[in-house]
């Protein structure tokens, strides 16, 4: 799925975890998305948060431009259904991170086909009983496991190449600047 973020919207943008918070935050510092710090509410990522208390805080604002709602998740069935007030002003776009962020360690490793052969559902569990990472869900890991941002980027574009998205969906490789993709 093509993703267009014009330069004059307003972009909120919502993680489900810390870890997903992270990987966005260097890409951010780094200027490697379609979108910069500078377009985005707070000019930070937002925690995981329900659509009202959304609504309650950042919506109630009068803001002059469109708002993207660019969510952060892993889980293809969970809505995000703003009140009708809302519905015009906002375009929420879901970034899938399926079937968890910890999917990019494991496309890192090139290890996506033994994953795929190894019956474990969990990336997170591949991961600690495999490759003997117990502590890949800690945001403090994936900060150093990523800290080079070349090595994130390269994880991504890997995925992206083992991982046949559905036409529908967004995903981190959608969201990362066009000269990052070759």
């Amino acid at each position: 799925m093509k993703v267009n973020i014009p330069e004059s919207s307003l972009i909120a943008c919502i993680c489900e975890g810390g870890a997903e918070t992270v990987i966005m935050d260097i890409l951010l510092d780094n200027d490697l998305l379609i979108f910069s710090r500078d377009q985005m509410i707070d000019e930070s990522v937002i925690p995981r948060v329900s659509v009202k208390e959304f609504e309650r805080r950042y919506l109630r604002t009068a803001y002059e431009q469109k708002i993207i709602i660019l969510r952060m998740i892993d889980s293809r069935s969970e809505g995000f259904n703003l009140s009708k007030a809302y519905r015009c002003q906002v375009e929420v776009i879901n970034v899938i991170t399926a079937p968890e962020i910890e999917i990019l360690i494991i496309a890192s490793k090139k290890m996506y086909d033994q994953y795929c052969r190894s019956g474990i559902k969990k990336p997170s569990d591949y991961c600690k009983n495999v490759l003997g990472i117990k502590n890949v869900k800690s945001p403090e890991f994936v900060k150093e496991y990523f800290s080079d941002p070349r090595f994130l980027i390269d994880s991504i574009k890997e995925y992206h190449r083992v991982h046949k998205q559905k036409n529908d969906e967004a995903s981190l490789f959608e969201i990362i600047k066009d000269e990052e993709r070759q």
